[in-house]
């Protein structure tokens, strides 16, 4: 299957026999045991009604006579009348109690899968993109669904072929091993199509995954791309993905488009078997007329859950396929593996690196026996080149990646040993690109610490600046901040960050400082609040403006996972090595001296 080759799986799918997800879809729907039950009996008395009709309009055939038939007439449609609207009424009862099975099974599906995608690591995150763990989520859960409502009309056939079964026999055994003799043919068809339903079935989701990740990193990106006018661009990469999928459905359609009419051509021959040898049986008077016309009329209901069972079978498969990408998300494993579960209930904040060793793939070092010893309540600014090994700090402090070797201690504790969510309760982070929900500022700034009340919010937006950030706010704040923080500046975001970390009171705090310029005003600002939070924690500062780096205790200089310098600003100039010129690549233009001389160049260039 050549047009399958793109679709290639994601690192953490497996494959589950059927009867394993059969199982553990099951215990999704435990939970509405009294529901179920009642839903099997509806079943049930459904399907001994749906086989009693073709029974009691037989039994009429062989009552009526000639002289007699006007009489009878009335009253077979009268019971006609009266049987099918019980079967519409039985129907509804019953697809509302199915409809409230599935939508609760389906809803703790999507809620464990959900659970899953959050609770992975970062390093999960690098490797998988989110539009396809959205798939999964949405798109999966629904699909696995629609097989849930196919499942119970094929159960109820089966119990009426059950039914009608023990009746036919009663009537003409030879007749009814005619019928019986078909089942394995159209079984063995069930199977032929099974496999191949169920390839179809998965590369048919993992083409809908695709076309949901392209969508999602294409709205996501589209301000980037109308900046470079690429929106042609963007379109030709959907349409590429798109085309991709019409043709895999495509594909799974011209599959399923062979069921029926092998189907079709099996009942064909089934039926006019039947007719033939019911015939015979009539005119040798073996049976009588409504006999013959029972097992006519019982053909289809006869037949019908093995042609669908094999009709639906690449749905059902289908299905399963959903299911079992879904329980792949589940059950993926994390890479940050604790050794303990420790509570943490109150942190100094002294930080030790020992020999640790890391590397984000296999055979790419990016620390190499590492030291380092941050003192409680030091602050300390991060230094170097892209690459350097900055970022990686930080993220190894969080547990969002797990070090290949070493230790590091967190107040003289293995950092291994902690519960995650207790252990990071204690850390306060703000990103290089600032992440804002939708909501308010005071939403975001609660976000920390969500039993804040307004007041406490309150105090800690006026405790910047008087609050005067606050007055170019329109709303204050409750203003709306828009989607990531859409309507506010990169400043504005870093500083309701700052906030946020401050509502938080963390024992240490990371910050990878946003290189974008950012105004004066909202600069002092930030400062202000930097230094609210340096003063009552261990810092980590990944920095990218020189007031930030003179603010910190000791600054580390890093280059290619080693630490080649450290020292004050001061000492680290006077040294004249790689701080020095990272200082004259990065830093000097923010300096007040370099600011004072280029307005001193301009004005004499202006003048002469």
């Amino acid at each position: 299957m050549g047009f399958f080759n793109q679709l290639s799986q994601d690192q953490y799918d497996r494959q589950y026999s059927d009867g394993y997800l059969l199982n553990r879809l099951g215990r999704y729907f435990a939970h509405e045991r009294r529901s179920l039950l009642t839903y099997v009996g509806l079943l049930i008395v459904a399907a001994f009604f749906g086989a009693g009709i073709p029974v009691l309009i037989a039994s009429l055939v062989d009552q009526i006579k000639l002289e007699d038939g006007g009489q009878m007439l009335p009253v077979l449609l009268v019971m006609l009348l009266v049987t099918f609207i019980f079967d519409y009424g039985l129907i509804w009862t019953r697809d509302r109690i199915r409809a409230r099975i599935i939508g609760d099974g389906i809803s703790r599906m999507r809620k464990d899968a959900f659970a899953a995608a959050i609770n992975r690591d970062l390093a999960f995150y690098d490797d998988n993109k989110s539009g396809k763990l959205v798939s999964r989520i949405t798109s999966d859960t629904q699909e696995f669904s629609t097989v849930l409502q196919i499942v119970g009309d094929i159960v109820v056939q089966f119990i009426q072929l059950i039914i009608l079964g023990a009746v036919l026999l009663t009537r003409s055994w030879p007749l009814t091993l005619v019928l019986i003799l078909w089942m394995p043919v159209f079984l063995a068809l069930a199977l032929f199509f099974r496999n191949m339903a169920r390839i179809v079935g998965r590369q048919g989701a993992r083409a809908m995954a695709t076309v949901n990740d392209n969508i999602q990193e294409s709205v996501s990106g589209i301000s980037v791309a109308k900046n470079f006018r690429r929106e042609a661009l963007v379109y030709d990469e959907f349409l590429a993905v798109n085309n991709q999928s019409y043709t895999v459905n495509l594909r799974r359609g011209f599959v399923m488009a062979l069921i029926f009419p092998a189907l079709n051509v099996l009942s064909g021959f089934g039926t006019a078997s039947v007719v033939y040898f019911g015939a015979q049986a009539v005119i040798g008077a073996a049976i009588n007329l409504g006999s013959w016309y029972l097992f006519i009329q019982s053909v289809d209901r006869f037949w019908f859950p093995i042609i669908n069972l094999t009709g639906f079978w690449s749905q059902v498969q289908q299905g399963l396929s959903a299911a079992e990408r879904i329980f792949a998300l589940i059950d993926s494993d994390n890479t940050v593996n604790q050794i303990d579960n420790q509570p943490v209930e109150k942190l100094h904040g002294e930080i030790q690196f020992k020999d640790v060793t890391f590397e984000y793939k296999q055979g790419i070092r990016v620390l190499d026996h590492f030291d380092l010893t941050i003192r409680p309540g030091e602050s300390i600014a991060i230094v170097g080149h892209t690459g350097a090994g900055k970022s990686t700090l930080a993220k190894l402090i969080s547990r969002f990646y797990e070090f290949q070797g070493g230790q590091i201690l967190i107040d003289g504790r293995d950092i291994r040993t902690f519960d995650v969510q207790s252990y990071r309760s204690k850390l306060g982070i703000v990103s290089q690109s600032p992440f804002l929900f939708s909501g308010t500022i005071a939403d975001n700034i609660r976000y920390a610490r969500p039993e804040a009340t307004d007041e406490e919010i309150e105090a800690i937006a006026n405790s910047i600046g008087h609050g005067e950030w606050l007055e170019t706010m329109p709303d204050g704040l409750n203003t709306d901040v828009g989607e990531r923080g859409a309507y506010l500046s990169m400043g504005q975001r870093q500083l309701v960050s700052l906030l946020r970390v401050l509502a938080q009171r963390p024992a240490i705090f990371i910050l990878d400082e946003a290189t974008a310029s950012i105004d004066p005003f909202t600069e002092m600002q930030i400062k202000e609040a930097l230094d609210k939070i340096l003063s009552q924690s261990t810092s980590i500062l990944i920095a990218h403006r020189l007031s930030t780096v003179q603010s910190a205790d000791r600054i580390i200089v890093l280059q290619q996972g080693h630490i080649i310098e450290q020292g004050n600003h001061e000492a680290l100039m006077a040294q004249r090595g790689h701080y020095a010129e990272l200082y004259n690549t990065y830093f000097r233009h923010q300096s007040l001296d370099y600011i004072e001389n280029a307005r001193h160049t301009l004005s004499a260039a202006a003048i002469g």
